[in-house]
C-alpha cells in the first residue's frame, strides 16, 4: 500500500528525507522526491523530517466512514499511545465521543497486547529458539524481510498486538468491522497487506481532524484501571516490563530507532548474538515517539510519565487464542533494483570528480553516507550527480574562476575595511602586480586611490563607468565600484582604456592642428584679398585720370 506519498509542488530539493531515510528508500528525479516503496520500510522519518510538508499520509478516514455506513457494528482498536497524545483524556471519554461519530464499542489494544505477551512467553518456555526478535512493530518486520532475509527464522511468528486484538473483537461480534487508531504510518500497509484482519487504519492526527469536523470535544476524565499493564507496550522496553523474563539463560533486550536495530541485525546475521530475547521498535521512544504522534517536538519523557501513570500493575484478563490463531508468517521481500558493477560504480564516482579514494569526501550532504552509496544509488536511478554538494561546488568555483581569470577587465574586491580580498589577473598586469599574495590582506591605497571606494562604502551608491587617470601605471580606466550587502564586499571593475585615450588625444591633436592650418590659410587669403583690392584701387584711380585727360584733349581739339 502507497501510505506515503508526494506533493510535488512542496518539494524543494533539500535532501532532507533523504539524509533521514534508514534504508535509503526514496529516488531522486527531476528535482522532485520519490518513495521507492519496494524499499520502504514505512517508518515515517520523511514525513516528520520534511520542512516543506512535502511528504503526505495516506487518509483512511472515508474508508472508515463507509464501515460505518453499512450497517455493520465497527469497533474500534485504540492504541495504548493514546493517552500520551490526548492528555488527560482516558477510555470513557474516549468512548463516548467514538461512539457520537457511530462507533459501536471501543477497546485498548493493550488487551491484543497481553495476548501477544502470552505467546511470547509460551514460545520461550515451550520452543527451543535461540534469538527471538518481537514482531509488533511493522516497519521492524519489513526492515527484516527486505534488507535482513537471513533473520527472517528469529523473527517471531506471531501477528502484533492490533491483529490479535482485532481478532478477539470479530471472534466476540462475528460481523463487526473493526478500526485501529493509533500513532503509526506503517500500520496502514499492515492492515491491507494482511486482509480481513483489521478493516482501517486511522492516525491520530485523523481522528482529531474528524472529531473537530463534527464540532465533537473530548472531556478531560481520567479512568483508573488495575488491569492494564499491557498499557506499558508502547514504550521502549514496554513489551519487556510486562513479560516474566525468567526463563534461564536468556538475555532481554530492548531497542529502539531504526539504526540501531539494522546494527542489531548486523551482529545476530553474523552470528555473535545467542540466548536473546529482543524486543525492537522503529522508532525512537517506541511509539510515543511515533511519526504522526500529534505533537510535532518529541517530549519523550512526558509521554511515557503520562504511560507509567495510566498503567496498571496487572494484566487485562483474556482468553489465550490457539497458538494456530495468533502465528503470522513473514516472507522475504526482495529488491527490484539490481547492484551494479564495479565498473560501473567507478565510472559514476570519475563523473562526480572521485579519481582517487582520498578524493572521496563522505560529507553527506547528499544525503549517503559515503560517496559509494551515492554512486550506487546514481546507478540505480535514484540518485542524481548534482546531489554532490561539493561536486556542486566545486564546479561552480572552477566556472567562476574561470570566467574571472580569462575576462579583459581588471577585477578586484575588498572588504568593508577596504583591504583586498581577490584580484585578477587582468587587474595585476594592469597594476604591475607579478602575484595576488603580494597584496591579499593589504589595504587598496598601497596599490590604487581608495577614494573611489570609500564613496562607495559611506554612500552605499554604486559608481558606472567613473574614468581614472592613474598616474603612477600611465594608465587610464573606467572604474565601476559595486557594494554587495549581504557579504560586506566591494567589486571594482577597471576597464583599460588607455589606448582609446590616447587614441582621442591623438584626434584631438590632429583636430586642433587643422584649425591652426586652416586659421593660417585663411589669414593667408584675407590679407591677399586686400593686397589685390588696393592694387586693383590705385590701378582704377590712374585708368580714370588718364581717361579723362584723353576726354578733354579731344573735346579741345
Amino acid at each position: 500500500m502507497n501510505c506515503l506519498t508526494l506533493k510535488q509542488s512542496n518539494c524543494k530539493n533539500c535532501y532532507k528525507c533523504i539524509r533521514n531515510c534508514p534504508v535509503k528508500a526514496i529516488r531522486f528525479s527531476g528535482n522532485q522526491a520519490h518513495i521507492i516503496n519496494n524499499e520502504c520500510i514505512l517508518c515515517g522519518q520523511c514525513f516528520v523530517v520534511c520542512p516543506q510538508n512535502a511528504k503526505q499520509i495516506v487518509d483512511e478516514t472515508e474508508k472508515a466512514k463507509v464501515l460505518l455506513q453499512s450497517g455493520e457494528p465497527v469497533y474500534v482498536s485504540l492504541a495504548p499511545s493514546f493517552i500520551a497524545n490526548y492528555p488527560g483524556v482516558g477510555v470513557a471519554a474516549m468512548t463516548r465521543a467514538l461512539k457520537k461519530l457511530g462507533f459501536a464499542g471501543v477497546e485498548e489494544t493493550a488487551i491484543g497486547a497481553t495476548i501477544v505477551k502470552n505467546e511470547y512467553e509460551r514460545m520461550l518456555r515451550e520452543e527451543a529458539r535461540d534469538v527471538i526478535i518481537t514482531s509488533c512493530c511493522h516497519s521492524i518486520n519489513l526492515l527484516i524481510q527486505k534488507y535482513f532475509p537471513e533473520a527472517l527464522e528469529y523473527l517471531a511468528d506471531v501477528v502484533s498486538p492490533m491483529q490479535a486484538h482485532c481478532l478477539d473483537i470479530k471472534k466476540s461480534v462475528p460481523e463487526a468491522k473493526c478500526v485501529f487508531i493509533g500513532p503509526c504510518v506503517a500500520k496502514k500497509d499492515e492492515a491491507e497487506h494482511y486482509a480481513g484482519i483489521v478493516d482501517a487504519v486511522l492516525t491520530f492526527e485523523e481522528l482529531t481532524k474528524w472529531l473537530a469536523d463534527e464540532g465533537i470535544a473530548l472531556e478531560k476524565e481520567l479512568d483508573q484501571n488495575p488491569e492494564s499493564r499491557a498499557r506499558f507496550f508502547p514504550t521502549t522496553g514496554g513489551v519487556l516490563k510486562t513479560m516474566a523474563q525468567d526463563q534461564p539463560g536468556y538475555t532481554y533486550l530492548a531497542l529502539d530507532g531504526v539504526e540501531n536495530c539494522m546494527a542489531a541485525l548486523r551482529e545476530i546475521v553474523a552470528g555473535r548474538v545467542h540466548k536473546c530475547f529482543i524486543e525492537m521498535s522503529a522508532c525512537v521512544g517506541s511509539c510515543v515517539g511515533g511519526p504522526v504522534m500529534e505533537k510535532h517536538s518529541k517530549a519523550l519523557v512526558q509521554d511515557y510519565m503520562a504511560i507509567a501513570s495510566y498503567a496498571g500493575e496487572k494484566d487485562f484478563p483474556v482468553t489465550q487464542p490457539d497458538t494456530l490463531d495468533v502465528k503470522k508468517g513473514f516472507s522475504y521481500i526482495a529488491p527490484k533494483l539490481a547492484q551494479p558493477t564495479e565498473d560501473e560504480i567507478c565510472a559514476v564516482l570519475r563523473q562526480m570528480g572521485k579519481f582517487r579514494p582520498e578524493q572521496e569526501l563522505n560529507c553527506g550532504s547528499c544525503g549517503y553516507s559515503t560517496c559509494r552509496e551515492k554512486a550506487i544509488a546514481v546507478c540505480q536511478g535514484k540518485a542524481e550527480i548534482s546531489m554532490c554538494l561539493p561536486y556542486l561546488k566545486d564546479k561552480a568555483e572552477s566556472f567562476s574562476d574561470t570566467i574571472v581569470e580569462n575576462t579583459p577587465n581588471g577585477l578586484i574586491v575588498l572588504n568593508d575595511k577596504l583591504e583586498v580580498q581577490q584580484i585578477n589577473t587582468a587587474a595585476r598586469r594592469l597594476l604591475n602586480i607579478r602575484s595576488a599574495s603580494d597584496v591579499l590582506g593589504a589595504q587598496v591605497v598601497r596599490i590604487l586611490d581608495p577614494g573611489v571606494f570609500r564613496q562607495v562604502l559611506q554612500t552605499c551608491r554604486n559608481i558606472n563607468s567613473h574614468r581614472m587617470y592613474l598616474a603612477e601605471y600611465r594608465a587610464y580606466v573606467d572604474m565601476s565600484v559595486m557594494y554587495d550587502r549581504d557579504s560586506h564586499l566591494l567589486i571594482g571593475i577597471m576597464r583599460d582604456v588607455t589606448e582609446e585615450e590616447a587614441t582621442r588625444e591623438r584626434k584631438e591633436t590632429i583636430s586642433q592642428q587643422t584649425i591652426e592650418v586652416a586659421d593660417r590659410v585663411v589669414e593667408r587669403q584675407m590679407r591677399i584679398v586686400q593686397e589685390i583690392a588696393s592694387l586693383l584701387g590705385e590701378t582704377a584711380a590712374e585708368t580714370k585720370i588718364a581717361l579723362t585727360k584723353l576726354k578733354e584733349s579731344i573735346i579741345n581739339e
